[in-house]
């Protein structure tokens, strides 16, 4: 009774207390009547939560925006209060907001909500009647399952918070009837299916099966996606035996996984509860699930907004509250990292990192989490980053990326290129070759050509394939076997793609090590032995040279001693060597019929030319182009450079230019670019669909360089990257862009590089087909004039442009379209040796060359009609 007294006396004293001189007396509002009619009934509020509650109202209804709630008298003196008598506030003031929102007086209602949020985040002391009179008031009407009557009783109200104090109070004491009862209505209410109310509906079930007999762990998946479906079959299928209790505390702990990365309490656990279930059986169950989601299909879906005003298109491939969950299973994955799991992580990865169209990466959050996984996966997990490294396009997840491979390197103590040299796997292949013996059956993994191939024989006799009997005699030894066959292809790809980058870079790799890391590795060898490269001396002297034949020779072949350990290799370039060796390598490797892993002696060079010597800190070589915007953008980036999409929103103010980062010499590259704004020329997005193209700039410290100051091999390789993105995305590569009707007034710009003056890349282009056509079929009605490969035709004579493909026919120049099929492989290059791979411009003319020999064979329409035409 003396408690009560006190607790009044307070609150009287508290409310007669002085107060500064208001400038006027304000009448009190109907709502204010009403609150006060509710709550001044001695039935409804006690009288120390009447006092105290009012003179927070008065507050709380007065506050200024920016006052914060601790800074309130009245809020300070409840805060002040037993946790008993604060929960007593809490739920007549949930009373409050309710009269508030009938009455619908949002501003205070919202004032009122606002507080009550700040008032369930602190320890209260409140029984199970008072929890469940606090739920009444959040407008839970049971009967209505409608969207909008289930978003204002569970989000509009602090719900979650309530449902928080309910499970902190059952931990002290059993779960009562009717508390039971109103749970599970509860529970009936909540659409499981719904990603926001899943969690929702695990804490239900939790507190429901608390004091249970088994007291297992309660566990549900959200049913929106096929996955979450398999998983409560699993769970499902664990029955109650408590021997299930490990496993359904490891799914449990799934759901509990958000944020970037795991707590060190996350990890102990995850360690504790993997123990307890077994390393081998999570790994077994852990491959299957993550195989199971990198096959699971990205379905795009027509959705309708809440309130069905409009439509529109979504990107389905897991709910939200799989999403966590599955960043739970790769977080947990950590304590039984293996080759497999390691793959399939980094599968998944790539998958979550898929661009989808006006949406972005399709579930970046999880590709962070297999990137987190990897990096702790030590070597192995290593070898997987570098490859998503040069995999992803976007520049936020290639720094990520790089910021673990940076940490990795540092904690070894080393450089990031030495730590990927080392993390590359030999797979167990010997100079490019790998066997396997499964049962009566031999195997054989062979490297050759850049392509990773299974060969199979019995008795020494071919197969065709592997054999269906070794999928129930072989089972586990063939599915391993058939991971290493496309860990090889994609390291070889990743390694392939690492050596090119690294050109820039300009490394020199000390002998010792690239003995062992590279002409001795077993993946890595064949594609040493397939490059030349420059071997520097001590003395400052140099030799290039490749290695084959067993010792290291010259473009002439003669034989070079072997690298002592003071000798240092870098990866040749052309730009590095006169005119003379350049020749004689391209003429060696056409002699051997060897085809490069990546373009080198066939690699187009760009040197400084007058103009750009005249313009002295830019050049315009690569300027008055017309770009398809978005190409151009996955070309950029595909390269290293940063490029963000112009949006008709910004005029391109924030994105004028893509940039290539050149650390080794504390540069950066600009091409510049700007917006084609003509006809409304953007998507559905705002984005424009062209740029037109201006100059090639480098500066340092934001001042721009001459380009003469320019290393002539960082100048090369940019160069090269910028007619890379024109020659591919430039508008006079499509045929049918002119007859589609394009942007009238750049018209003439498509003739003009559809049949005008060679590009590099169409110059190294020519000076391969000058040595292969003579060998072709085609080559007794072809030839090479100026800038066109000219094909006599028994109709007509043709004339294919070697830079864009395009064609027109004699005698009056008429326009030829062909639009080809990008799909099939071209038969006219089936059989032939080309000296390098990836330009399809080239497989295109040799195609177009070999139908137009016979042109009087032709059937399509939409090319005889054009024939025909005068």
């Amino acid at each position: 009774m003396m408690s009560l007294l006190s607790a009044l006396s307070d609150a009287f004293a508290y409310l007669v207390r002085p107060k500064p001189a208001a400038p006027a007396v304000r009448p009190m509002t109907g709502i204010e009547n009403t609150l006060l009619h509710s709550l001044l009934t001695p039935s409804s509020t006690e009288p120390e939560v009447q006092l105290l509650l009012l003179a927070l109202i008065e507050e709380v209804g007065e506050k200024p925006y920016d006052t914060k709630l601790t800074e309130l008298p009245a809020y300070r003196h409840l805060r002040e209060q037993t946790p008993r008598l604060q929960g007593r506030v809490v739920v007549a003031l949930a009373r409050a907001v309710q009269v508030c929102a009938q009455e619908q007086n949002w501003q205070l209602r919202y004032a009122l909500n606002d507080t009550l949020t700040s008032l369930l985040r602190v320890r209260l002391h409140l029984t199970q009647e008072e929890i469940v009179l606090l739920f009444g008031c959040f407008d839970l009407d049971f009967s209505k399952t409608d969207y909008e009557a289930r978003r204002t009783g569970l989000w509009l109200y602090p719900f979650g918070l309530a449902l928080g104090q309910l499970q902190k109070l059952l931990k002290t004491e059993a779960l009562q009837e009717a508390t039971r009862a109103y749970l599970e209505q509860l529970l009936h209410y909540l659409q499981t299916n719904q990603p926001t109310e899943v969690k929702t509906a695990q804490k239900l079930r939790e507190m429901l099966h608390s004091g249970g007999e088994a007291n297992l762990p309660t566990v549900t998946f959200s049913a929106a996606d096929a996955f979450g479906q398999a998983l409560n079959e699993f769970v499902a299928g664990l029955g109650t035996d408590p021997g299930a209790g490990p496993w359904l505390q490891l799914l449990q702990l799934w759901r509990r996984a958000s944020g970037g990365q795991p707590t060190a309490k996350f990890q102990k656990e995850a360690q504790a509860a993997v123990a307890a279930i077994g390393p081998e059986a999570v790994a077994t169950h852990y491959e299957v699930w993550l195989s199971a989601l990198t096959k699971l299909p990205v379905q795009e879906l027509s959705r309708n907004n809440a309130y069905g005003s409009y439509a529109y298109m979504e990107w389905h491939f897991l709910s939200s509250a799989n999403q966590e969950a599955v960043k739970g299973l790769l977080w947990t994955s950590v304590p039984v990292l293996n080759a497999a799991l390691l793959h399939g992580v980094a599968e998944l990865a790539a998958k979550c990192y898929r661009k989808i169209p006006a949406k972005g990466q399709l579930a970046p959050s999880l590709g962070n989490a297999g990137v987190w996984v990897l990096a702790q996966g030590g070597l192995p997990g290593v070898t997987h980053l570098s490859r998503l490294y040069g995999a992803v396009k976007q520049t936020n997840t290639q720094g990520l990326i790089g910021r673990y491979l940076e940490t990795a390197s540092r904690q070894l103590g080393m450089t990031p290129a030495e730590l990927e040299e080392m993390a590359v796997p030999e797979f167990g292949l010997v100079n490019g070759r790998a066997g396997y013996e499964l049962g009566d059956y031999h195997a054989e993994l062979v490297l050759a050509g850049g392509k990773a191939e299974l060969h199979w024989t019995k008795a020494g006799k071919p197969l065709k394939s592997a054999p269906a009997a070794l999928k129930s005699t072989h089972a586990e030894a063939l599915r391993q076997l058939k991971l290493t066959h496309t860990q090889v292809q994609h390291t070889y790809t990743a390694q392939r793609d690492r050596l090119d980058r690294s050109y820039l870079a300009g490394r020199r790799i000390a002998w010792p090590r690239f003995r062992r890391y590279y002409l001795e590795h077993g993946l890595m060898g064949e594609l040493t032995r397939a490059l030349i490269w420059r071997i520097h001396h001590p003395n400052g002297s140099c030799h290039d040279a490749r290695y084959y034949h067993g010792a290291w020779r010259t473009a002439q072949g003669e034989m070079l001693p072997e690298p002592t350990d003071a000798d240092t290799l870098q990866l040749w370039h052309p730009v590095l060597a006169p005119t003379e060796e350049v020749l004689a390598w391209r003429s060696s490797l056409d002699a051997q019929q060897l085809r490069q892993p990546l373009k080198q002696a066939y690699r187009e060079v760009y040197l400084l030319t007058p103009p750009e010597e005249r313009t002295r800190t830019y050049s315009n070589r690569m300027a008055a182009h017309v770009l398809r915007q978005h190409q151009f953008s996955a070309l950029a980036r595909g390269r290293g450079w940063s490029y963000r999409l112009m949006g008709a929103y910004d005029k391109g103010y924030e994105a004028d230019s893509a940039t290539l980062e050149l650390p080794m010499h504390e540069l950066q590259a600009q091409f510049w670019v700007s917006e084609v704004n003509a006809d409304n020329a953007w998507n559905d997005t705002g984005i424009w669909n062209y740029v037109s193209t201006d100059q090639v700039r480098f500066v340092r410290q934001n001042e721009s360089v001459p380009v003469t100051d320019v290393p002539p091999l960082a100048f090369s390789e940019v160069m090269r990257d910028v007619d890379l993105f024109v020659g591919v995305a430039s508008v006079g590569n499509d045929p049918l862009w002119r007859d589609n009707g394009g942007l009238v007034q750049y018209r003439n710009y498509w003739e003009s590089y559809s049949f005008g003056e060679l590009s590099e890349v169409a110059k190294t282009r020519k000076l391969a087909l000058e040595r292969l056509v003579p060998r072709l079929k085609i080559g007794r009605v072809s030839e090479i004039r100026g800038n066109f490969l000219e094909v006599k035709g028994k109709l007509r004579t043709y004339k294919i442009h070697l830079g864009s493909g395009n064609i027109l026919m004699k005698p009056n120049d008429q326009y030829l379209c062909i639009v080809p099929d990008r799909s099939a492989k071209p038969a006219a290059t089936a059989g032939v040796f080309l000296p390098f791979e990836g330009d399809a411009v080239l497989s295109i003319i040799l195609s177009k060359a070999q139908l137009l020999m016979d042109d009087d064979t032709i059937t399509d329409e939409t090319i005889t009609r054009q024939l025909r035409r005068e």
